[in-house]
């Protein structure tokens, strides 16, 4: 474990969103931490809506046992080089670097992840990928751990990676304390999946708009590709470059991505057996649904719907 006089110092500068950098702040200034938390800028720094006045100035981030990097709100507006800078320097000096969503930009463009896994918000994979073909990005994580550098997906996971870093700093009854002051789930590993599944496009006089709707209406039957081109009154192989132009995948992957999120709304929303929404999601068993969920999303049913059911139960 960490000492817990570390210094655990936030980077920000304009053009930050508000809710990582907030919702990560309170976490870590919990009293029963005793981080020593700091916010550096080269201030008044624009976050969001409000404006922030930093303890430092970035130049001080050299200081910092744990650098965070709050999302960015517009990853396509340059990156401030003062702030890439005093991140590569903190790394440098020995810091360990978290990015918490699109921050990942920022350590990206320091070069601090080339050559390592990472991740991000799931609809910035592509772009992460894209400008740093040097970084292995994957889109189906919560977080990665590097050890020096760790990256997080969207909001809710940067409060993931924030647990996951008290409970390796202060172990884990300290973690569950915070979890239990959140009143969010203790720890969801880093593995899991992001919960994104592929769309459902609906742009009326498409093609596809009444295919879609007229497979989703019967999820629990066993349909082919031969049975979708038909009702599309179109070939086969017509109907497969359509689906890989408008959904970017085949109609079979689309259809198992449906059930899949069939499967996740029953078990948010109902009571329903595991065996039950495995027949009326067109999964067949309660076996079969089991195996393709948990590769997909990346836990169990059972572990799904007790992280997401509504509190009290069904709504």
């Amino acid at each position: 474990m960490r000492t817990i006089s570390d210094m655990l110092a936030f980077a920000v500068t304009d053009g930050m969103l508000h809710f990582e950098l907030t919702a990560t702040y309170e976490i870590f200034t919990a009293p029963q931490l005793d981080y020593d938390v700091k916010v550096c800028g080269n201030g008044p720094v624009r976050v969001g809506r409000f404006t922030l006045e930093p303890d430092l100035p970035l130049d001080q981030l050299g200081r910092a046992d744990t650098v965070i990097v709050p999302a960015v709100a517009d990853v396509d507006e340059p990156i401030d080089l003062e702030l890439v800078q005093a991140v590569r320097a903190a790394h440098d000096a020995g810091a360990r670097i978290v990015s918490l969503c699109t921050g990942a930009f920022v350590l990206a463009e320091a070069g601090l992840l080339d050559g390592l896994r990472a991740t991000t918000h799931w609809a910035h994979t592509d772009v992460l990928a894209e400008r740093y073909p040097r970084v292995e990005v994957d889109p189906d994580v919560l977080y990665v751990d590097n050890g020096q550098v760790m990256t997080s997906a969207g909001k809710a996971a940067a409060i993931d990676l924030s647990l996951y870093l008290i409970r390796g700093d202060h172990g884990t009854a300290t973690a569950n304390t915070a979890a239990r002051r959140l009143v969010v789930s203790p720890h969801r590993d880093g593995g899991q999946a992001q919960f994104v599944l592929a769309p459902v496009p609906s742009d009326e006089g498409h093609p596809l708009t009444e295919l879609f709707g007229w497979a989703l209406t019967r999820l629990d039957q066993a349909l082919t590709v031969e049975d979708m081109a038909r009702q599309a009154n179109m070939s086969s192989r017509h109907l497969a470059r359509l689906f890989k132009a408008v959904t970017g995948t085949t109609p079979l992957q689309w259809l198992h991505a449906q059930r899949i999120r069939r499967a996740q709304e029953l078990l948010e929303m109902t009571d329903d057996s595991v065996e039950m929404i495995a027949e009326v999601s067109g999964m067949g068993t309660a076996t079969t649904l089991r195996r393709h969920f948990h590769r997909t999303v990346g836990v169990p049913p059972d572990t799904y719907r007790r992280t997401f059911r509504p509190v009290g139960g069904r709504p």
